[in-house]
């Protein structure tokens, strides 16, 4: 029979499972190892004015995800104010209304943004070039002539950008610039000359992000447009590109604050840096779980940290599945020793190994007695689960006594499992011998160690539970194991003798 269908099932799981998890980090940053911190502002926008007594309505730019920065969650404080969030002209803003207001208002806005390195803009439409442009004399003359001088030392839109913005420093202010700064402000005409020469750009609004500081306000900044990418100028030096630490308040070119009903507006801003761990971070992004974001992040967490642990037993399949199939070694069930892990988890690895052993050897004297009174199965097996559990508590009830807090832990072994391993056990002795039960029972215990330790890796919990493609590449592992049917590395020592001779 062709084993084509096969493989090509595993190579399948294998894709499926890496690129579910590359799609994972790249797209929405989840880290692949644990411990990792990220920055975090917490930023809040202070809006006061002086109401007039009517009805007031208050429009105010909101930031949105962009270059080095991802958007995490917003609040706002309003007391007495309807509030609206609209998108106007491919930008975000929050827009307060009220029947009545009188005096001095203090509006609050609050948002945290995930510093994001790999973090880029949506789609940004460049804004139409502006053909009506007309200059009085004779600020018409100095125009053209400013515009020559930078368009003759420049290749395309971003040069002539720099060279214009450097025209109106200090530095190299001529007589046309100092005339036109008379009559206009800086940001607004160097825009205007922009579009006058042919370059789309727009005045844009930026907040500097500095630790601990309050009272901030917005500075301006220019977005030239080339094509399809955009660059900012710092309007006031020349300076292309965006500083690591500028977060764009406002985008689209619009104004930053309109209040209708109210006088002497004004917006200030404070913020503060801190450091939390990455996966908590980014954890608001996973809870609106796409096909592709399918995530446990959406549950309560109660039910997160069940399927944390959950999630850790095809770690423990494979391990068994290695040792089984590949080494050979011998183990009482299957994948016993894979629940007997996940109680060490509880537990903690010594506490269970000596409430493993205790328990087992225990239940042999008492599941030996049982065999003398010639039981049914059922009987029997229901018998010896009544005994584990009357164990288990006897020796959680004495620990407590002796003052051993750790020995209450046994409580979370499997109990079911306990009496099942104890009845076979129990047969293997009476068919096999007390040698077959210590290589069975050593094999389990064993098994179970290798298997906590793996499951109880730091890494290993992290990547299992944040990147359920490794699922799917542990299932393609266990197939590709299941199809091998050679020499276990115990069996080899047969051929020892070969060797000698």
């Amino acid at each position: 029979m062709s084993r084509l269908p096969f493989y090509l099932i595993v190579a399948l799981l294998l894709v499926a499972g890496i690129a579910l998890s590359i799609h994972r980090h790249l797209q929405f940053e989840v880290p692949w190892t644990p411990g990792e911190q990220r920055q975090i502002w917490e930023i809040q926008a202070q809006v006061t004015f002086t109401a007039e007594g009517g009805p007031v309505k208050v429009n105010l730019a909101l930031p949105s995800s962009q270059r080095g920065f991802r958007i995490l969650t917003e609040h706002t404080a309003s007391p007495g104010y309807g509030l609206s969030f609209l998108e106007e002209n491919g930008g975000r803003r929050a827009e307060w209304a009220t029947r009545e207001a009188q005096g001095n208002q203090q509006l609050f806005y609050s948002v945290q943004a995930l510093v994001a390195p790999d973090a880029r803009n949506g789609g940004v439409e460049a804004p139409p070039l502006r053909e009506d442009i007309v200059w009085e004399p004779p600020y018409d003359t100095a125009a053209s002539q400013v515009i020559e001088r930078a368009w003759a030392r420049s290749a395309d839109a971003y040069t002539f950008a720099r060279q214009l913005i450097r025209d109106f420093t200090e530095e190299r202010e001529g007589e046309n610039a100092r005339l036109l700064l008379t009559q206009f402000d800086r940001t607004p005409l160097l825009v205007r000359l922009l579009h006058q020469a042919g370059v789309t750009a727009r005045a844009v609004s930026g907040l500097r992000l500095e630790d601990g500081r309050r009272r901030q306000s917005l500075t301006p900044w220019i977005q030239v447009f080339d094509g399809s990418d955009w660059t900012l100028f710092d309007p006031r030096s020349g300076t292309q590109g965006q500083p690591d630490n500028l977060l764009l308040w406002e985008s689209a070119g619009e104004s930053v604050l309109e209040v209708e009903g109210g006088t002497s507006s004004r917006i200030d801003f404070a913020m503060i840096s801190r450091s939390q761990p990455a996966a908590a971070a980014v954890r608001s992004q996973l809870v609106e779980d796409t096909l592709l974001n399918f995530s446990i992040h959406s549950l309560p967490l109660e039910e997160q940290a069940l399927f944390q642990t959950i999630l850790l037993i095809p770690i423990g399949a494979l391990v068994v599945v290695l040792l089984r199939v590949l080494v050979g070694i011998k183990t009482s069930g299957t994948f016993m020793p894979v629940l007997i892990a996940l109680a060490f988890i509880q537990t903690s690895l010594l506490t269970g190994i000596v409430g493993f052993l205790l328990v087992v050897a225990v239940g042999l004297v008492i599941r030996n007695y049982l065999s003398y009174l010639n039981l049914l199965l059922v009987a029997r097996v229901s018998a010896v689960i009544i005994t584990v559990i009357a164990i288990i508590s006897l020796f959680s009830v004495l620990s407590y006594r002796m003052g051993l807090n750790a020995g209450l832990t046994i409580t979370f072994f499997p109990m079911i499992i306990l009496a099942w391993t104890i009845e076979r056990m129990s047969i293997l002795w009476e068919e096999e011998g007390a040698k077959e039960v210590l290589i069975q029972g050593g094999g389990s215990l064993l098994t179970a160690v290798l298997a906590y330790l793996a499951m109880n890796n730091p890494w290993i919990r992290h990547i299992t539970f944040n990147f359920l493609g490794v699922q799917l590449i542990l299932m393609a592992l266990i197939l590709l194991l299941g199809n091998y049917t050679g020499y276990r590395l115990l069996e080899l020592r047969r051929f020892k003798p070969v060797t000698e001779d």
